[in-house]
């Protein structure tokens, strides 16, 4: 039923402008995506509702967790649909954008479904939607076609109110972001007092970046702080175990043309509760414990993250070109963290691809990653191969001269 109402709107906004010829006046309407398969093996165990990605979060957290070793996996999930449309307005030109991919998750993990990815409004310097967080540096994305990407890498996108101070080779952005945040209740989680917190976001996070562009590629500086509140809705017992505490992080990445065929993409982030703007980290809070303090004996503590990738893109020709590189990101656990909890992933990905002509591309890939445990001692790897081939479209309307 979806598909059929964006198809929909896809012929009857094209039919309003099928008369103007590409190239000819101003650009109304654009319409673009790709279709895509991935398939391959996994060498060893995953989740199975990510059979198709490289997630480190989904591995096993204990022997066996998803036995048995070894699938064979086909997926359509990465294929992507977009709009976008610009109208003339007394203000200025309005831009906006609807797309999605068919990457289910959340209520939909595991399923070949709608997953919105972009969908905001963008006039003069102001952009309203969602969108990719200023936090983040989507550039640094290297040439891979692994679904989730590097487990190191700031990777988030977030409904925002965001203003661009400066535009162009020199960038300021500043945005007002939706919050959110996770929480690991480690030994604790029997508690019915900790089972009664519930998240109390009453303040968007605040984020901002300063990118510099020249012919030798670009840095970006970026920052964000968040306000994490939590609310200990039944304070019986005794106890109320409410509480807040300051986010915040610093993230520094850069894209580097080496030359006309290398291209290196770089980024290191520290912080403390950003976890959920990492690309693969689970919870933004811990707990620990609280001593002399008999109304609240354990409190929540904005958990220590750091996460950093180097990749490489290189063209052997117009037609080949390989990426590799390895990521990483580690999480400080406080004491009283479960013994289970994710303490660190590692990932690492070398491939060779080939644009064997316009709109199509096609990749052999060879993917590892590793989960390391807290401090029960358990760590699981995944090895897998994966080929995708993927097949883009786009058309542009255009609204006649006068």
């Amino acid at each position: 039923m979806k598909l059929r109402l964006l198809l929909g709107l896809y012929l009857l906004t094209g039919t309003m402008y099928c008369s103007a010829q590409d190239n000819q006046g101003e650009k109304v309407f654009e319409v673009y995506g790709f279709a895509m398969l991935d398939a391959g093996y996994n060498f060893n165990q995953i989740n199975p509702n990510w059979f198709d990605a490289l997630r480190i979060t989904k591995l096993p957290s204990y022997k066996n967790q998803f036995a048995p070793d070894g699938t064979t996996f086909f997926g359509v999930r990465q294929t992507r649909f977009g709009v976008k449309g610009w109208t003339s307005t007394p203000v200025g030109t309005l831009k906006t954008c609807f797309e999605f991919d068919m990457f289910g998750v959340g209520a939909d993990e595991g399923q070949t479904t709608m997953r919105l990815r972009h969908a905001y409004g963008e006039i003069g310097k102001w952009l309203f939607g969602q969108t990719n967080s200023p936090f983040m540096d989507g550039d640094v994305w290297p040439n891979t076609a692994e679904y989730w990407g590097p487990s190191g890498m700031v990777f988030y996108r977030n409904v925002q109110l965001r203003y661009a101070i400066m535009s162009g080779d020199n960038e300021l952005f500043v945005a007002l972001e939706r919050p959110g945040a996770s929480a690991d209740k480690g030994n604790f989680e029997d508690r019915i007092e900790a089972d009664s917190v519930k998240g109390q976001l009453m303040v968007p996070d605040l984020s901002a970046h300063y990118k510099k562009t020249g012919k030798w590629g670009h840095i970006q500086l970026s920052g964000i702080l968040r306000d994490l509140r939590w609310k200990d809705i039944h304070t019986t017992g005794g106890y109320d175990l409410s509480g807040s505490v300051m986010g915040w992080g610093v993230h520094l990445s850069t894209v580097l043309n080496l030359g006309k065929k290398d291209v290196v993409r770089a980024s290191i982030v520290y912080g403390e509760g950003i976890e959920n703007y990492m690309q693969d980290a689970p919870v933004d809070l811990g707990i620990e414990d609280n001593p002399g303090n008999a109304s609240k004996p354990v409190k929540g503590k904005a958990l220590p993250v750091t996460g950093y990738h180097l990749f490489l893109d290189h063209s052997w020709n117009s037609v080949w070109a390989s990426s590799l590189g390895y990521s990483a990101v580690d999480i400080k656990n406080t004491p009283e963290g479960s013994p289970d909890a994710y303490k660190m992933g590692q990932y690492a990905i070398v491939n060779i691809s080939a644009t064997p002509f316009k709109d199509a591309w096609v990749v052999a890939e060879l993917q590892w990653g590793r989960r390391t445990n807290f401090s029960d001692g358990f760590s699981s790897e995944a090895t897998k191969i994966q080929f995708s081939f993927k097949y883009n479209f786009s058309k542009a309307f255009y609204k006649n001269k006068d």
